[in-house]
């Protein structure tokens, strides 16, 4: 496996800087975000490192030229936003771009794109899956005609006031996938996997790596630590953040040992990638810096440098 993290904790620095860093802080990949360049109100959103609307062939010699400068591979590209939004003009923009992400990781060689399917929060789930149909059968044919996989993290993406109660992003919950992959059975289309989303839901992580273990494509490593206190006090059908908190790996109720077992035993050889979202590494570049250093000291007890 190769240890990597995920770019949108660093939207303050440059590609080359990025790349930099990740080097020097003893990572082997970085999984890089992609958004349109713009400004975006949701946290880790809006992250551009690289401008896929603009990778020809000297814009791809030149991070090709970056990557072998530090000794990294790109774990994926990143671009997570709606596509199945109400808001007919954003979904389309969505779409728009998630095509032009799987272009330019073709140019660039990079074997993996990872996003979420999107929800319209308003409806049910089977309210939701006609269009889920209509816009995912393309897009996954899309991406097997370049030699992409998509990787859909299972994010729910139900955390604030504007994303309640339904979520942003269906693909949710074992039972979920099931189905999208039964019906778009391609093998184009697979799960960027994140344990900690499963854990504050009250699901079994672990069981999952066996059942879809040729459809993970892609893993974030995320922690999470959940306030019994809280759970207590306000109960599984307030907002998530009410009694759970994204944490480092290492310092919540995961148990990597068991997680990497397993995972190892299912013949996942591919990207693992630290999702920084921890609150308390946030207040400046160098915490947030930190917190990528001290997750990967903690990791190396489960993942091998590959170099």
């Amino acid at each position: 496996m190769q240890l990597g993290f995920v770019s949108a904790i660093l939207p303050d620095l440059s590609l080359e800087e990025v790349l930099s860093f990740a080097s020097s802080a003893g990572y082997e990949s970085v999984e890089l975000m992609c958004w349109p360049v713009g400004r975006s109100d949701r946290r880790y959103a809006g992250v551009t490192h690289i401008d896929v609307a603009n990778v020809g062939s000297e814009s791809a010699a030149r991070i090709q030229e970056l990557l072998a400068k530090s000794d990294l591979s790109i774990s994926g590209l990143g671009y997570y936003p709606n596509p199945l939004t109400p808001d007919s003009a954003a979904a389309d923009t969505a779409i728009r771009h998630i095509r032009d992400v799987i272009k330019a990781a073709q140019v660039l060689r990079v074997p993996v794109v990872n996003t979420f399917v999107g929800n319209n929060w308003t409806l049910s789930l089977e309210e939701n899956w006609p269009r889920f149909l209509e816009v995912w059968r393309p897009l996954v044919k899309f991406a097997e005609d370049h030699g992409i996989r998509v990787g859909i993290e299972n994010c729910p993406m139900l955390f604030t006031g504007d994303e309640w109660p339904g979520g942003k992003n269906l693909a949710r919950s074992p039972a979920v996938w099931r189905r999208m992959f039964e019906e778009i059975p391609s093998s184009s289309f697979g799960l960027n996997y994140d344990p900690s989303h499963l854990v504050w839901q009250h699901m079994d992580y672990i069981k999952p790596l066996r059942e879809f273990a040729s459809r993970i494509v892609h893993v974030h490593l995320k922690d999470v630590r959940l306030d019994r206190e809280r759970l207590d006090d306000c109960g599984i059908l307030a907002t998530p953040l009410s009694f759970h908190t994204p944490k480092l790996p290492g310092l919540g109720e995961i148990d990597w040992g068991r997680f990497f077992s397993v995972l190892g035993d299912t013949g996942y050889d591919g990207p693992v990638a630290v999702e920084v979202e921890d609150r308390a590494f946030e207040g400046s570049l160098e915490k947030r810096k930190a917190s990528l250093i001290q997750a990967r000291a903690y990791l190396r007890q489960f993942v091998a440098p590959t170099r």
